[in-house]
């Protein structure tokens, strides 16, 4: 099945220039879900992780029903207050300014083995921040797992784990 028939390319949004890959398209035709999130769990089962990680707020989308499917944990990484109780906090730069991502201070056990998930791969500061917490709190990262990369972007080269992606856009 070819993924990109599901994805909605929205010209011009959030500003003028950009263009938007939706994977509401994809999560709304259930025989196209069906395929994405077997062929993540074919990618990802052999990292064997202990644990999932979405990264706030699609990859929770990707992260969860994947990490249901290979009886793995689920454990979420969000922006700065978002989450209750103790948290670690990650405060990583952007292209102007800096960001701050957060996990439960109790979600992950040392030496577990995650691996990571959102729905698309841009220029990769966000997924490098995020395993860089995760090293922080003692997780093995096995991987980083997405469903479009945008490749003209360059983002890959950021991420120190193998990265799989199921849909690449050049341009």
């Amino acid at each position: 099945m070819d993924l990109k028939a599901h994805i909605r390319q929205v010209p011009d949004f959030p500003k003028p220039g950009i263009q938007f890959y939706d994977v509401s398209t994809l999560l709304a035709h259930a025989d196209a879900w069906q395929v994405t999130m077997g062929r993540l769990a074919n990618a990802v089962r052999a990292q064997q992780p202990d644990v999932l990680v979405g990264i706030e707020s699609r990859g929770f989308l990707v992260a969860a029903p994947l990490a249901l499917k290979l009886g793995c944990g689920f454990v979420m990484v969000r922006k700065r207050g978002k989450l209750p109780g103790p948290t670690i906090r990650h405060e990583y730069a952007l292209e102007y300014g800096t960001d701050t991502i957060e996990i439960q201070k109790d979600a992950i056990t040392p030496g577990q083995r995650v691996v990571v998930l959102d729905d698309l791969l841009a220029t990769g500061g966000t997924m490098a921040a995020a395993i860089n917490l995760l090293r922080g709190v003692g997780a093995e990262v096995t991987g980083a797992a997405f469903i479009i990369e945008l490749a003209f972007l360059n983002g890959r080269s950021k991420i120190d784990v193998p990265v799989t992606t199921l849909v690449s856009y050049d341009e």
